[in-house]
């Protein structure tokens, strides 16, 4: 599972930045913010905070090889 923030819903308001306890989410620049995989810890503070749903948690599918 990861999260990702759907940018044509990003206002770029930084409530997700300000609420993430690990650092992981910054704002690019073009204004809107973006998730650090390397430092998501997956805990869903992001998508609880932002005002504008813009935040969505997926799976990932691995295949075998």
């Amino acid at each position: 599972m990861k999260f990702k923030i759907d940018k044509s819903k990003c206002a770029g308001c930084g409530a997700c930045l300000q609420a993430c306890p690990y650092g992981a989410i910054k704002m690019g620049k073009d204004g809107k913010a973006f998730i650090d995989q390397s430092k998501c810890k997956k805990c869903g503070t992001c998508k609880e905070i932002c005002p504008f749903n813009a935040i969505e948690k997926y799976q990932i599918n691995e295949k075998s090889i």
